[in-house]
């Protein structure tokens, strides 16, 4: 099991449910990389996606790639890579599709800084 600060890359329908189901529980902020092994621009975001788990361990971060889990891609309604949905307590806040740094980057910041100010004035 990956420790706070990493990306979580899930390889099985039951091991994405068990992560999204305990991302859910614990009320946190997740943000789900739907992507390719064949996908340059995937390729080009993964050390990105990696950085910003570092910085926000209190923010879930999974990974899923779309040809291991087809299931869960067309579940999520994915049908370009990247595809990053933000989620929280069963909620889609925020979908990016494509590489966009700078916007995957402002919004995972935007709604970690929400949770935390909610978690401080709990």
């Amino acid at each position: 099991m990956a420790e706070e600060g990493q990306v979580i890359s899930c390889h099985t329908v039951e091991s994405w449910n068990e992560q999204l189901q305990k991302g859910i529980a614990a009320k946190k902020l997740i943000v789900v990389d739907f992507t390719a092994s064949w996908c340059p621009p995937c390729k080009l975001m993964s050390p990105i996606l990696s950085e910003l788990a570092k910085k926000l361990p209190a923010v879930i971060f999974l990974k899923v790639d779309v040809d291991e889990l087809k299931s869960v891609a067309e579940e999520w309604a994915v049908e370009a890579m990247p595809t990053f949905v933000l989620t929280k307590e069963g909620k889609v806040l925020e979908r990016i599709v494509g590489a966009k740094k700078d916007e995957l980057q402002l919004a995972v910041e935007k709604h970690a800084t929400v949770e935390n100010a909610t978690t401080a004035n709990a």
